[in-house]
């Protein structure tokens, strides 16, 4: 098994009643990124206005290379409260860590401990990975 080149994750929630001030307060922390549904949003690359859909909330590790998702969790989760009463009432906004994988060769794998599927599980963070491989990364996906 080949070693990841690099992995992103991001933390979400997503409601139609999220108020990110609400979350923030809750989690104890601030987000990266996040808006409340029907706030006009301004592509940072593009300058594009769009109206968000939904609510979010957004925290992100810091990309890592070569991958450690498994520091990335704990970098995310560390950060915020440990009260799983509070991550109870968050459930409505179904949270999930999203993740990207970009592999260094056609063969590449990652294992993530006991403890840190446990940390999310416990929180009912459902995990997502999205994973690209070296011929993605060729053609500028992820790069």
């Amino acid at each position: 098994m080949g070693a990841i080149d690099h992995s992103i994750a991001t933390l979400r929630f997503f409601g139609d009643d999220l108020v990110p001030d609400e979350i923030s307060a809750l989690l104890g922390a601030s987000p990266t990124a996040s808006c409340h549904k029907g706030q006009e949003i301004i592509g940072s690359k593009t300058g594009v206005v769009r109206i968000a859909k939904t609510g979010s909330w957004r925290i992100s590790a810091a990309r890592r290379e070569p991958e450690d998702l498994e520091a990335q969790i704990f970098e995310i989760l560390d950060q915020l409260t440990q009260d799983l009463s509070v991550w109870e009432s968050l459930f409505c906004y179904e949270p999930d860590l999203f993740c990207g994988i970009f592999m260094g060769s056609s063969n590449d794998g990652l294992p993530l401990s006991a403890k840190a599927l446990i940390s999310l599980g416990r929180r009912g963070i459902a995990l997502g990975l999205d994973i690209y491989d070296v011929g993605d990364r060729e053609s500028g996906v992820g790069a």
